[in-house]
């Protein structure tokens, strides 16, 4: 036996957990946690690491057994147990002390630790030697500074982290996420060899079809309850009906004036470059009003930048051939003037989003461009919020803490953040991560009925071909420079 979970109910202030938790884990069995968004995966996998006392049963880790000692008897089960989520690269790449736009600020990067700040001398020399991690391709990204690497390399690089600090676990939450369709089945190679390094994996998944090819149990959870526990060849996926149509008045949501013109983005032999690593070079682009576009390249070839140039986020934009709707940059316009026609969200602003106020607070803040709510709203735009997370099926999180949520309850209120003002040119950058079929089934419908308004243009990044909308029309290909 490795864990053992008796008649347990954690200490939780919401006590979502009405019923005893029973669970047996035996060592070198692989378990995938799967379930809604909002099932208690993540708080399930937090038990685990011992993060909740109990108010009855208890857990027993039979793998620190033969670790204790009369001289340290207590030890905690979260030293031996690492996850690898969304927030780990929070806390491993240091962000506390960054903000979201620093990483285009060529100024204010100096102080911004490297990749090989993150490795000992030795774990380096592992990168370089060890074919096991091999397929992460780390060593290409060690002279790259935390801050300018995408989400998908940083994702790979944790994961690195996580197996060099030898663990008695590893869950895996989302392992996929963010990883382009080439770097997928190099991981799920990966994370089958993981057992070799003496640790035992576990995964949390949102569908059937996310889960590691490695896994040999599954454990669903709906509404924090069991459903089912034992082998994956007994597991039967459900068939789920889809999502009811849903209807959006968007005429509830004013837009401004759109620009004069027709033109809403015009890139001339552009180059993205960070330092001496030059990414991409002499791309051209131009994005006319009502057209949809799908941005899409592997990780690391610079789509999050490039669309820092349209998002006024970034500037590097003044030095560069570069229009957005209908004006050159550098001729007057401020970034307030660019971002009130844009709704836009990403995995990296995200990552930095960290304000702890209510969810309502945090769609709202979409009216005024700010990561945070600094101005106060007037009563028509509390309205409008309230019935875009109507719309998104998230009223129920109106006052709930932004902080307090699972990720992807975080990205469906920064989707509806991107949709508050109804924006003349919709920039979603891998917005779905992490959704289950009936949540990624209505954004992908309010996402279709934005579109068809008259004069709205989309900006779309994604990995996964299923999250593209319909309407996509035209393609964008980034590749790799050389």
């Amino acid at each position: 036996m490795f864990i053992s979970i008796e008649n347990y109910r954690p200490r939780l202030d919401d006590a979502i957990f009405q019923q005893p938790l029973n669970w047996r884990i035996k060592e070198g069995e692989v378990w995938a946690i799967v379930g809604d968004n909002a099932s208690g995966k993540t708080t399930l996998a937090n038990i685990l690491r011992g993060k909740f006392f109990a108010d009855e049963g208890e857990i027993r880790y039979h793998f620190l057994d033969a670790m204790r000692t009369s001289e340290y008897q207590t030890l905690w089960p979260d030293r031996f147990i690492k996850t690898v989520n969304f927030k780990s690269a929070y806390s491993a790449g240091d962000f506390k002390q960054m903000y979201y736009q620093q990483r285009f600020h060529s100024t204010e990067v100096d102080e911004c630790p490297m990749l090989t700040d993150m490795f000992k001398p030795a774990q380096i020399e592992l990168l370089n030697s060890d074919p096991l991690f091999a397929s992460l391709n780390i060593t290409s990204l060690l002279d790259r500074r935390i801050i300018h690497l995408s989400s998908g390399e940083m994702r790979r690089v944790i994961i690195a982290k996580s197996l060099l600090e030898k663990p008695k676990m590893i869950i895996f939450d989302n392992p996929f996420n963010g990883l382009d369709v080439n770097m997928v089945p190099q991981v799920d190679a990966l994370l089958s060899k993981v057992p070799l390094t003496g640790a035992q994996t576990m995964f949390i998944c949102p569908t059937r079809k996310q889960v590691p090819s490695c896994v040999t149990h599954i454990l669903q959870l709906n509404r924090c309850e069991i459903t089912y526990c034992g082998g994956i060849d007994g597991f039967k996926v459900e068939d789920k009906t889809e999502s009811q149509k849903i209807a959006i008045d968007w005429n509830r949501i004013p837009t401004i004036e759109p620009c004069g013109g027709d033109e809403i983005v015009r890139f001339r032999d552009i180059e993205i470059s960070y330092g001496q690593n030059i990414v991409q070079q002499h791309l051209d682009w131009t994005i006319m009003k009502g057209e949809k576009w799908a941005l899409l390249g592997d990780n690391g070839t610079g789509k999050s930048t490039l669309l820092s140039y349209i998002f006024a986020d970034n500037p590097q934009a003044y030095a560069k051939d570069i229009a957005l709707f209908g004006r050159e940059r550098g001729t007057g316009e401020s970034i307030w003037d660019i971002k009130k026609r844009i709704g836009f969200t990403s995995s990296e602003m995200h990552l930095y989003y960290r304000e702890p106020v209510s969810c309502l607070k945090i769609v709202e803040s979409g009216f005024f461009d700010s990561i945070g709510l600094y101005r106060t709203c007037s009563a028509q735009q509390e309205l409008e919020a309230k019935y875009v997370m109507q719309v998104v099926g998230i009223s129920h999180l109106e006052e709930r803490s932004f902080m307090r949520i699972s990720s992807a309850e975080q990205r469906l209120v920064l989707f509806a953040r991107t949709l508050v003002k109804n924006p003349e040119l919709l920039i979603l950058d891998e917005p779905f991560h992490g959704f289950d079929q009936k949540n990624l089934h209505r954004c992908l419908q309010i996402v279709e009925s934005f579109c068809r308004q008259p004069g709205k243009t989309l900006i779309f990044v994604t990995h996964n071909s299923a999250e593209l909308p319909e309407c996509i029309g035209h393609r964008f290909v980034l590749k790799k420079n050389g």
